[in-house]
């Protein structure tokens, strides 16, 4: 077990994660080591497996803290407002999506090594902050939309929330891509994270 405070611990695990982080801005996360993150903290390698077993557990934290403040976020909308329409619902909601790069990138691209690679204690952790931002995109349907019934709400959410997977690759490209596409004769319709969520989200309100 790491020694020290509560809140010693607590900034040692935010250092590494910020260290994967800077990491993950330049270099793919295959190519990100154990050894790399330690070169970024001030402590040693063997530390940080006081704290985490693999550099998948790290990028683990990350995403279940994406998903965290995602959450607060939409907890802020609800609070915020007694009623919204259709529109309000989908740009409020459109726009805590947008803050949430982070999210969507290791959503779409790294998710199942993250899962696959980490122990189940730190999984259930994350599937509880995940859990908990579908509960909250719920609570937002159901509070501004009180004739919706249950039935909808989830379907809903089960429309809603695969979707997410594809956001990040349709509006987050490469040069090379782009490069690959105009000599394929792919035709580019670019779009914005926003553009696409308030669509979908305006589009499934239709059905409640």
């Amino acid at each position: 077990m790491p020694k020290g405070s509560p809140e010693q611990k607590a900034a040692r695990r935010d250092e590494i994660m910020s260290a994967c982080l800077s990491l993950y801005q330049t270099k793919s996360f295959r190519d990100i080591s154990m050894g790399d993150i330690a070169d970024y903290t001030s402590f040693s390698r063997p530390s940080i497996y006081n704290y985490f077993e693999t550099k998948e557990e790290i990028f683990l934290a990350l995403f279940q803290r994406e998903y965290e403040c995602w959450t607060a976020d939409l907890e802020a909308v609800i609070a915020a407002n007694e009623r919204m329409d259709a529109a309000a619902f989908a740009d409020a909601a459109a726009k805590t999506v947008e803050k949430r790069t982070l999210l969507l990138k290791l959503l779409s691209m790294n998710m199942y090594d993250m899962e696959e690679h980490s122990r189940l204690e730190r999984l259930t952790d994350f599937k509880a902050a995940y859990g908990a931002s579908m509960d909250a995109l719920e609570k937002g349907l159901e509070k501004f939309f009180p004739a919706s019934t249950v039935e909808k709400r989830k379907d809903f959410i089960w429309h809603f929330f695969p979707f997410m997977f594809g956001i990040y690759p349709y509006t987050f490209v490469t040069d090379k891509q782009q490069a690959a596409m105009e000599r394929a004769g792919t035709r580019i319709l670019h779009r914005s994270v926003y553009e696409l969520t308030y669509g979908m989200i305006a589009e499934l309100l239709k059905s409640i």
